[in-house]
């Protein structure tokens, strides 16, 4: 895991910790007024920056899976390269 994913997965609980206390909050307040529209429309953006962060995050996880395994096969092949060529045995 890189340092860009373990940022990335921070800021993902950030934002998850920050959407659950929204919620608690827009629980927690009394019904009417014209104010809850503006707390929806932020719950509603927050919650959409969520899904895009968990994109995202998907996305850097199939792309560190692909890097891995490129350098898995680049390994192999500059071992295999490197290996010593066996000596023909002479016969006479």
């Amino acid at each position: 895991m890189t340092r860009e994913d373990s940022a990335l997965e921070q800021a993902v609980k950030r934002l998850d910790r920050a959407v659950a206390l929204l919620d608690q909050r827009l629980a927690a307040r009394p019904s009417g007024g014209d104010v809850g529209g503006l707390f929806d429309e932020d719950r509603a953006r927050l919650a959409q920056e969520l899904d895009q962060a968990r994109a995202r995050e998907k996305e850097l996880e199939a792309a560190g899976a692909e890097a891995s395994a490129a350098l898995g096969r680049a390994i192999a092949e500059i071992q295999a390269a490197l290996e010593p060529v066996p000596a023909e045995s002479e016969e006479a």
